[in-house]
């Protein structure tokens, strides 16, 4: 009978505690919904009086689940319309780690079986809380279910019970810091990429991200190397169509693995490249192999390659042998001298600079140092005199023989010099995939960009037969001599040209003028002043009549080409801008010393009909300049994976993402892309 009694005290007593001190509804069901039930328990906080803690909980049926704060591609997440006088903003929900759901090609985020939602609602303790759950539960259908509660605090107090399962939820929350040493985020058009550093090495990471306004993130590809995981993510707008630019925006992700999860806010930077594999590597070796090749049919190399066949020419005893080491060691000059651009792109790396093709071209001194070896080779390829440079340097750039190897070697040398400012295609891709790429790839990338450009060289070495077929030397030769010098000369005028980005105009010719005197005065010792005169007026002619065909001065039907284009400054916040406003956006990134860029300019921009399209009211032109070192433009061409100029990309509301054009502009091209841009007018 005592234990009877004691029996029954003990009930009483547990149900006293339960009703008296901890506001509790019990498990609520729906009878629109057998597969869910929900409870809510509510205490003020310990030695709190603006503070009162929740507890959500939710029990599923096997196959059934119900969704994070961020649902992921389909769902809404729980949710409370509280009743006065709490509101939504005094309520704080704590979400603890979710699970990943895929069903029909659709990832969500979201919980199964059992799940503890703590909830703090700032402010005074009210009397009495209450208000209408939302739980959405779903296995093949989906079902929204109402829950009316409410909950008497009137006569809540301390309760040890509550407390424990308070700090048990809490404890399935993620922390704000320990999982990860290092995270970042990056983005390109259609890729989000988090890279996440953890000294332990990782087991089963996982990341869970947060809605970004205007996009939609897919499932995350995860790849695991070591202390390193990379989550891979496609981005799209809520449609399934191209996103906009999430750069600079901050992201919230769940990073766990193994139990552990951590909560993190991450700004989004620009994505340089594209990350190695998403390319299969053979396959940007031959665009280095190609990009290179084409460099040989750049304006920007032919004055060597004029040169190199003049030393051809000037070989008395001429035989298969002396052609194929001749061309054997040009082949070696410019293979080096790309390993020795991959060496300057390595350490460039390592201290954090700029990465770039062309970017030496930004320097006065490498400028000016090309303006001086140019003229001394034009010089030679006059006749003028012979250069021996001093012993230390080892290597005679030029002689009426070229007996040596050395000169030959140099001529492979400066011709990779000369080809840096053109951008040809593919090239642009190789290279902007070798900078992103490990220290191996970056260097073999660099070696096939080096055996691209020297396959003719490489040819003329296999089949010697194909220089034996030039003529014999005769009176013709010097003629051929005076016209390749002709062309050098242009090209350490075009050289001295880009000086003006960093002095005067006019300090630029009075040395042009100081460097045609002396050109002038020596010939004028050696040939007389007859055969000079009688050069130069040729010269004048050829001149003009090339102005004539080929310069801004001569548009279609005789006009003077213009450029009418109202150019704006280059930045994302002016895409964005021009975008908001439903226009079409025309992005041109270019340098005074890019070859190709002139190109584009006279041959496409500057013509008529695209001169039109491009000034249309509903068409924004956007003109980066990267003549002279400019973090805004480099990151600018990073973001988009470009290392090199010409770039030109074309946005609008049809594509806001953005389509990036071939190197090599055509009419067509850009014409077209205005109107894919634009859409249906």
């Amino acid at each position: 009978m005592r234990n009877l009694f004691r029996a029954a005290a003990g009930g009483l007593l547990m149900l006293w505690l339960h009703t008296g001190y901890a506001a509790d509804t019990g498990w609520l069901q729906s009878p629109q919904n057998s597969h869910a039930k929900v409870r809510l328990q509510a205490q003020p906080a310990p030695l709190s009086e603006k503070e009162t803690r929740l507890l959500l909980s939710v029990s599923l049926e096997k196959g059934w689940k119900t969704y994070w704060r961020s649902p992921g591609e389909g769902g809404i997440s729980p949710s409370v319309d509280w009743q006065k006088p709490v509101t939504v903003q005094q309520a704080k929900w704590d979400w603890p780690t979710p699970a990943r759901f895929d069903v029909a090609g659709i990832t969500t985020q979201g919980y199964h079986d059992e799940v503890t939602l703590p909830v703090t609602l700032s402010g005074e303790v009210p009397g009495t809380i209450a208000g209408t759950l939302t739980l959405p539960v779903c296995s093949n259908v989906c079902i929204l279910t109402d829950y009316p509660f409410s909950l008497d605090l009137g006569s809540s107090g301390d309760n040890a019970d509550f407390a424990r399962q308070f700090a048990a939820a809490m404890g399935k929350v993620p922390i704000a810091e320990g999982l990860a040493d290092t995270i970042t985020a990056g983005y390109r058009p259609g890729v989000l990429q988090i890279t996440a550093h953890r000294e332990q090495g990782w087991q089963n990471p996982e990341v869970f991200t947060d809605t970004l306004e205007g996009s939609s993130l897919g499932k995350p590809v995860v790849k695991v190397d070591g202390q390193q995981a990379r989550f891979t993510l496609p981005v799209t707008d809520e449609w399934g169509d191209k996103a906009a630019d999430i750069t600079g925006k901050t992201l919230s992700i769940v990073l766990s693995d193994n139990g552990l999860a951590q909560q993190i806010h991450l700004k989004v930077n620009p994505l340089p490249a594209e990350a190695p594999g998403a390319v299969a590597l053979w396959q940007v070796a031959l665009m280095a192999l190609a990009g290179g090749f084409i460099l040989n049919l750049m304006p920007c190399v032919l004055p060597v390659l004029g040169m190199k066949l003049g030393s051809i020419l000037q070989v008395e005893q001429r035989n298969r042998k002396s052609i194929r080491v001749q061309f054997l060691a040009s082949s070696g000059g410019v293979i080096t001298s790309f390993l020795a651009l991959a060496l300057l792109m390595t350490g460039l790396r390592y201290t954090d600079q700029t990465l770039g093709w062309g970017i030496q071209f930004q320097s006065p001194w490498f400028i000016g140092l090309m303006v001086l070896v140019t003229a001394l080779f034009t010089a030679n390829l006059l006749g003028l005199f012979e250069i021996n440079l001093p012993s230390k340097m080892t290597t005679r750039l030029a002689t009426h023989r070229r007996s040596g190897l050395r000169g030959h070697f140099a001529e492979g040398a400066f011709a990779t010099l000369l080809a840096t400012p053109c951008s040809a295609p593919f090239l642009g891709t190789a290279v902007a995939f070798a900078l992103a790429a490990p220290l191996p790839v970056l260097w073999g990338l660099f070696l096939m960009l080096g055996i691209g450009m020297s396959l003719p060289w490489l040819m003329i070495a296999l089949w010697p037969g194909l220089a034996m077929c030039l003529p014999r030397p005769g009176r013709w030769m010097l003629r051929l001599r005076l016209f390749l010098g002709a062309l050098m000369l242009s090209a350490c005028l075009w050289l001295l040209s880009l000086m003006q980005n960093h002095f005067s105009a006019l300090t630029v010719v009075v040395l042009a003028g100081i460097l045609l005197v002396m050109l002038f005065s020596l010939s004028l010792r050696r040939y007389g002043l007859r055969n000079c005169a009688l050069t130069a007026g040729a010269g004048a002619l050829l001149a003009g009549a090339a102005i004539v065909i080929v310069s801004p001065f001569s548009g279609t039907g005789g006009k003077p080409l213009r450029d009418d284009i109202a150019w704006q400054p280059l930045s994302e916040e002016a895409i964005q801008t021009a975008l908001a406003a439903k226009k079409v956006v025309f992005v041109d990134v270019t340098a005074d010393w890019c070859v190709t860029c002139k190109a584009n300019k006279y041959n496409v921009l500057m013509r008529d009909d695209v001169q039109q399209a491009l000034t249309e009211n509903d068409v924004v032109a956007l003109r980066g300049d990267w003549t002279l070192p400019s973090k805004p433009v480099n990151d600018f061409l990073q973001k988009r994976g470009s290392v090199a100029v010409p770039f030109n990309q074309i946005y609008g509301p049809h594509n806001p993402a953005g389509e990036i054009l071939s190197p090599l502009l055509t009419r067509d091209a850009v014409l077209q892309g205005l109107k894919d841009a634009r859409g249906a007018r």
